[in-house]
């Protein structure tokens, strides 16, 4: 028996006691156990209720490919050759990669978790098991490099069309490529993080693997464990998020509209929606990067969507790769 396997007999979120447990994957109540304490270790909430057994905290739905396809538009949902769904994989971009020879325009590849998610600039992306959506999608172009600038921004405005599909509020955009929950304290969590990695030929054409993680639920270990601020849906659903499904179709279905029309338009095509949810703009940062340290206003991004700083002195400095935190008073 593998752990995930014990996550799905749990998913109703209802007391199931270890003898039950044991019967219906046909295995000892001691290996009930040992896959409990793995799920746990992993990040998981599972809680002992005496002779009710074991349950989840809440319930929770195993993602399906049969049921993200489902909720797809028609369109999309006959014209997705490739969509995965993986029980633990090393990294979703990771497989797509494996791919990336044969796999077709815009396939997607889903995982319940991941043993080394990745994030901007090498770091580790949390990915316990059934509790967020770990996805990427492959996009090729026709042109080159130059051609996508902007393209990790349009992708966090395409992750805010699908909170808005799904009716989630309190979310916006922090350049590069966060997407932050601001909840009714004014605290600014990572919601959800986004990662591009390009191949190919520089004037084309290239391929670019889209990595999106979201959070849906975070327990407060797992929140101490990110090492930072961080949100999840729950908390911007009153403790009820989406289905988890309904979750993963709503992010592809943005993704493709929104990977055809940067096809078409570039990041122009997104700057308008980009300026709206501007976390930065206006606010008092302080930067490092390949130009040094150094602080001013955010003042929005240009053309390419690199970031722009109002400087003490008056001048605006541009910047396309920094890492950037907001001055507290």
């Amino acid at each position: 028996m593998q752990p995930l396997q014990l996550l799905a007999l749990l998913a109703r979120g209802e007391p199931v006691s270890g003898a039950a447990l044991a019967a219906q994957a046909g295995v000892t109540r001691a290996a009930i156990w040992k896959q409990v304490e793995s799920l746990r270790a992993r990040g998981v909430p599972v809680e002992a209720r005496g002779s009710a057994g074991y349950c989840l905290p809440w319930p929770l739905q195993m993602l399906d490919a049969t049921r993200i396809r489902a909720a797809l538009p028609t369109p999309w949902a006959q014209s997705l050759r490739m969509l995965a769904v993986h029980g633990e994989l090393d990294s979703t971009s990771s497989e797509l990669q494996r791919h990336l020879a044969t796999a077709a325009d815009l396939s997607v590849v889903l995982a319940e978790s991941q043993t080394a998610g990745r994030g901007r600039r090498g770091r580790g992306w949390l990915s316990p098991p059934g509790l967020n959506i770990y996805l990427s999608c492959l996009k090729r172009f026709e042109s080159g490099f130059a051609a996508l600038s902007g393209l990790s921004l349009a992708i966090g405005v395409m992750v805010l069309r699908a909170l808005d599909e799904l009716g989630v509020s309190g979310a916006g955009l922090k350049w590069p490529n966060d997407v932050l929950a601001v909840t009714g304290d004014g605290a600014r969590g990572k919601l959800a993080g986004i990662l591009v990695e390009l191949s190919g030929e520089y004037q084309g054409p290239c391929a670019a693997i889209i990595g999106v993680g979201l959070n849906l639920r975070l327990t407060p270990a797992l929140q101490h464990q990110a090492g930072q601020l961080v949100c999840d849906l729950a908390r911007l659903t009153a403790g009820t998020p989406p289905d988890r499904n309904r979750v993963a179709a709503a992010l592809i279905t943005a993704l493709a509209h929104g990977l055809c029309q940067f096809e078409r338009e570039g990041f122009a095509g997104f700057a308008d929606d980009f300026a709206r949810h501007d976390l930065l703009h206006g606010q008092s940062l302080q930067l490092s990067g390949a130009l040094g340290k150094f602080e001013g206003i955010g003042a929005g991004v240009d053309a390419r969507g690199a970031l722009q700083v109002h400087m003490s002195d008056g001048s605006v400095r541009c910047t396309d790769s920094a890492d950037v935190t907001v001055r507290r008073p």
